[in-house]
């Protein structure tokens, strides 16, 4: 049977693919960053997953707003990048996990949630931004991605995100293969792209989302998508993803690794849980 061996909470930024490719690693504006993802890869190295299923966004890359659904799974071979308009990036295209995306799926239709099937999904920075610092190349997982709209509102509240996590978790330990999961959310963490509160980044609202997000999720899940936005900024509602990955992992959790970064428009946080149930 599978298992989920933990999950890891992201933020996500075109700048930090920026820096990435432009070897800009170790320099001293992007070097707490980058250093602060080497005990979460470490950590994936030893525990070893066959397979992420990530709860990420896409950025108009791969939708639009004339269609634009509010979960959707990527249940194809491989998973293209997206060309964001700076030509693509030297990554290679992510492996996919059919047989285990359409498992998922099936489990959240039975419990009433109503995924778009995307036999093929592109992507985009929401996962591409901070997926080579956690993995090398040639990726070594598949990845199953499951794309929350949380750009054309009225998006999905915390506690359908909670839910839907709930659902997928179980969903994995029902599968019959024998496979080690992780789970990765992504999104945010506070951060504001338009209108008076341009530039807006909470600290203090990120922090407590990641210690509540440890230990007192439902807490979370009870907030509405307003309070999301007051405390963490219009584009900071993307932090309800994390919610997903944490509801799949179950109760019991144990902290591997805690990072908070926030030297620019967005408040960069990164939070590693593995399973203790």
């Amino acid at each position: 049977m599978a298992r989920i061996v933990g999950g890891i909470g992201s933020s996500h930024a075109p700048t930090i693919g920026a820096a990435f490719d432009k070897g800009e690693k170790a320099e001293a504006f992007w070097q707490p960053l980058f250093e602060a993802y080497r005990p979460a890869k470490q950590w994936l190295d030893e525990v070893r997953p066959d397979v992420a299923l990530v709860f990420t966004n896409d950025h108009l890359n791969g939708f639009s707003f004339d269609a634009f659904p509010t979960f959707a799974v990527g249940v194809g071979d491989a998973h293209a990048q997206a060309d964001e308009g700076f030509g693509k990036r030297d990554l290679p295209d992510l492996p996919g996990h059919p047989e285990l995306a359409w498992h998922l799926v099936g489990a959240m239709v039975a419990d009433e949630f109503d995924p778009t099937i995307c036999q093929a999904m592109k992507v985009d920075h929401g996962i591409l931004s901070f997926l080579p610092l956690l993995f090398e190349r040639p990726w070594p997982v598949p990845v199953v991605p499951l794309a929350v709209n949380v750009i054309q509102h009225p998006v999905p509240t915390a506690r359908r995100l909670y839910r839907l996590g709930q659902t997928l978790g179980r969903a994995v330990r029902d599968y019959p293969g024998d496979l080690k999961v992780v789970v990765l959310g992504t999104g945010g963490l506070s951060h504001q792209l338009n209108g008076r509160r341009f530039g807006f980044v909470n600290p203090d609202w990120d922090n407590e989302f990641m210690d509540l997000l440890e230990c007192e999720p439902e807490t979370l899940a009870a907030l509405d998508t307003r309070t999301y936005m007051e405390r963490g900024g219009s584009e900071g509602v993307e932090m309800i993803m994390w919610l997903g990955m944490r509801a799949a992992l179950g109760e019991a959790v144990r902290r591997v690794h805690r990072n908070y970064y926030a030297p620019l428009t967005t408040g960069y946080g990164l939070l590693v849980l593995e399973c203790a149930g």
